[in-house]
């Protein structure tokens, strides 16, 4: 081969190879970062019209929030020992696209050699049923939690706890799903950490 051609051949190669590196880098769905006022992890996914994010919460901040609700203290340490996160679901598509429907009863956490469904407001209330707590603390929990199943419209999303049953410390993988009319689309959180269980000193 002539050394011109040569050398234009395997400039197009390496171009072809970044223009395919860039495709990639630009089609990756998950972020991860840390919230500057907190020191807190999350996770991101955005893809598919859909912005859906994990943030960490110290389990204080979890036993501090259900106390107030009514828990007592052994009740709401049980909670908030069993990996709970600040969470956003949100339908990013443009108006007059199709609703999105979410049903967290499809979603999987893999942790190990370990497969367990998310912790919804439903097992929470079978959980705590032969529990001593008040019917007001029951809703109080119901409500935290994000819904177990919702439609999103058009820049529709919602706030919520969610609950994944593993310890402080541990590391898990979120399989999750979402329909839009009969098609089903999958995401993946990776590496997704619970929060440790310390007690950080505020700030004076």
């Amino acid at each position: 081969m002539n050394p011109f051609y040569r050398v234009c051949v395997k400039q197009m190669i390496f171009i072809a190879l970044l223009m395919s590196a860039a495709t990639i880098a630009a089609a990756a769905p998950l972020s991860t970062g840390v919230v500057p006022e907190t020191g807190l992890r999350y996770w991101e996914w955005k893809s598919e019209s859909v912005l859906f994010r994990l943030t960490q919460r110290l389990p204080d901040q979890t036993r501090a929030y259900f106390m107030a609700r009514g828990f007592e203290s052994g009740y709401a340490d049980l909670i908030a020992k069993r990996c709970v996160f600040q969470s956003i679901f949100k339908n990013i598509a443009g108006f007059g696209d199709a609703a999105i429907a979410i049903d967290l009863d499809t979603w999987q956490v893999r942790s190990g050699d370990s497969q367990r469904p998310v912790l919804t407001r439903e097992r929470w209330q079978d959980e705590l049923k032969n529990s001593d707590i008040s019917r007001a603390a029951a809703i109080a929990l119901e409500w935290s939690l994000l819904p177990t199943r919702q439609v999103f419209a058009p820049g529709d999303y919602n706030w919520g706890m969610t609950s994944y049953g593993l310890q402080p410390g541990q590391v898990f993988e979120l399989g999750f799903s979402w329909k839009r009319g009969d098609q089903v689309f999958h995401g993946k959180l990776d590496r997704v950490e619970c929060s440790l269980d310390i007690h950080p000193e505020p700030d004076s």
